[in-house]
């Protein structure tokens, strides 16, 4: 693993993976983990200092995930961007320095060749386009945007709380004819697929990279929280499917505890990478 100005990368047998953080912030547990107190988050003494703050708030992180693999670039998740009408929430009108970041770390938009969303939410969309002349434009103009066909039809059927998501960061790479509509088990590459994890919404994926018997898994949304970890039964408050959230996250835990597949949260604060251990009956998140 390889950090500088923020920016982290990983190595995955022949893939790299490189983070670019939009934002990082401290905010009340029970905000986006339905029934998390303070008082449980201090429970858990080894969330901190990465994970949670002295006071039981945690940290959460929005992350974008660019992977490197059979020459191409794919960007995973784009976080929530900037100028977007998000009345009510952290989202509104954001300002941030993503864009340059993601330059910084050698990734020009224009040298994108793929974007992916692991589903549909606000912040994980929002840099699909830029605000330019008053028009929203795609970010990335020379890459194939992936639209997974049952999250897709998910999102144009289900009313959005944070604005007009559809229309300022989806319907516009449909009309640049853009957008590729594929299944939850698309390969991307020989070393990265797509891997169904729905709950959080009905076409959620996590993405998958194997390479030369190294293995890693972008979460997505499966779990916001280490936290989550040790209380496999809290769901995050946007569960569209708690019930089943809570069985994708279970099977998760079990297949991936005890073994070297490196775990790299969506929502994860620093140092974001890590493995997941067994703890008696439940889990822990240990950073590598």
């Amino acid at each position: 693993m390889v950090q500088q100005s923020g920016i982290k990368r990983w190595r995955v047998g022949q893939v790299t993976v490189t983070r670019v953080q939009e934002r990082e912030v401290p905010i009340p547990a029970a905000r986006i983990l339905s029934g998390a107190t303070p008082e449980l988050v201090l429970s858990q003494d080894w969330l901190r200092p990465h994970f949670a703050e002295d006071d039981g708030s945690i940290r959460l992180a929005f992350n974008s995930f660019i992977i490197e693999s059979d020459n191409r670039r794919i960007v995973v998740d784009t976080c929530a961007g900037n100028d977007k009408q998000r009345p009510g929430s952290n989202f509104h009108m954001l300002q941030t320095g993503y864009l340059d970041d993601m330059i910084s770390a050698g990734f020009p938009p224009e040298e994108i060749n793929t974007v992916l969303c692991t589903h549909m939410h606000v912040d994980h969309v929002g840099w699909n386009t830029r605000l330019e002349s008053e028009r929203w434009v795609p970010t990335f103009p020379n890459a194939r945007y992936l639209f997974g066909r049952k999250e897709w039809a998910h999102t144009q059927s289900t009313p959005s709380h944070w604005g007009d998501v559809v229309g300022d960061s989806l319907q516009p790479i449909i009309d640049a004819g853009l957008a590729d509509i594929v299944d939850e088990t698309y390969q991307i590459t020989k070393e990265v697929r797509l891997e169904p994890t729905p709950g959080h919404t009905p076409g959620h994926v996590s993405v998958r990279i194997r390479s030369e018997g190294a293995e890693a898994l972008i979460t997505g949304d499966i779990l916001h929280h280490p936290l989550q970890c040790a209380c496999p039964q809290i769901n995050c408050v946007f569960d569209v499917s708690p019930d089943e959230a809570h069985r994708t996250r279970s099977r998760f835990f079990a297949e991936a505890a005890g073994t070297p597949v490196l775990v790299l949260g969506s929502h994860f604060a620093n140092p974001t990478g890590g493995r997941i251990v067994a703890d008696g009956d439940v889990y822990r998140f240990v950073p590598v």
